[in-house]
């Protein structure tokens, strides 16, 4: 299983092995969106023109394979809320009144999930028995406070789901080598994982830098998940490939993870949407 770049034009994001219907993780790259947001950002609050936010949606839609109208959003508040919804929760591109989470789960066919990353974790779920999904955001909080764990039981409660069913993948993040802490990250880590966290945490004249990567995989092989796709890709050594809140400050866009809900039973298809 593997994580893989898929380019189409100038739009390059990437998919994982693991998880058999659309989806993506995004980068910078292939949109038309201009200056310091440059080029596809899906940050409709980073002060980007909107229509670039949408047309930068549609672009990945139609390469991707999903309905822009049917896609459900977040606002994301570094919580441990999941949150189950349909397409008719789907709010447009530019809304402020999604309610507050971090998670999103559905089993129903045709809606697509995003959450937003610079740094953050965003992990997807797929069961290809039940056709549920899920989309993550974990920052270091949320993966202190368990979400993805947390998500994964989600779905196994609301959908019938087996864990072990459940294919996942981890995206591109802040890795161990960039995400340099203080003191209250690690001691997150410990109250949470226990003696575990400190596998996954290093220490270097003062400093800390965590893993947030096995972190939460670690988090989805406690809740049965076996099957378990990491990118190796750090966005903040990446900056020009990635968004980064540690590199760019508030100065800069973000990328997306997006999944598609579809019956089990279907393939993963091509759909044009414009």
């Amino acid at each position: 299983m593997a994580i893989t770049t898929v380019k189409s034009g100038a739009l390059e994001y990437l998919t994982a092995d693991s998880i058999a219907v659309p989806h993506c993780f995004t980068t910078r790259l292939g949109g038309v969106s201009r200056g310091h947001l440059a080029s596809l950002n899906l940050g409709a609050h980073r002060g980007d023109d909107p229509e670039n936010v949408a047309a930068n949606f549609r672009i990945l839609a139609n390469a991707v394979g999903f309905d822009p109208n049917k896609l459900v959003l977040t606002r994301q508040i570094h919580s441990d809320i999941v949150r189950q919804v349909q397409h008719t929760d789907s709010n447009g591109f530019d809304n402020h009144d999604y309610p507050d989470c971090d998670a999103l789960i559905t089993n129903d066919p045709g809606t697509a999930l995003a959450v937003f990353s610079a740094d953050c974790t965003p992990i997807l779920l797929h069961d290809p028995v039940t056709g549920a999904v899920g989309a993550v955001h974990a920052g270091w909080r949320g993966t202190a406070a368990r979400l993805a764990e947390k998500t994964v039981f989600a779905i196994t409660e609301a959908f019938g789901c087996k864990s072990a069913d459940i294919c996942a993948a981890i995206g591109p993040n802040i890795a161990q080598c960039c995400f340099q802490t203080d003191a209250d990250v690690p001691a997150a880590m410990k109250e949470s994982f226990g003696a575990e966290a400190e596998r996954h945490i290093r220490s270097i004249d003062g400093k800390y830098y965590v893993n947030l990567k096995t972190l939460n995989a670690l988090l989805l092989q406690y809740a049965g998940v076996v099957n378990i796709d990491i990118s190796a890709d750090c966005t903040a050594c990446n900056p020009d490939r990635y968004w980064s809140h540690r590199v760019r400050g508030r100065v800069r866009g973000s990328q997306g993870a997006i999944i598609l809900c579809q019956e089990a039973s279907r393939g993963n298809e091509a759909f044009q949407f414009f």
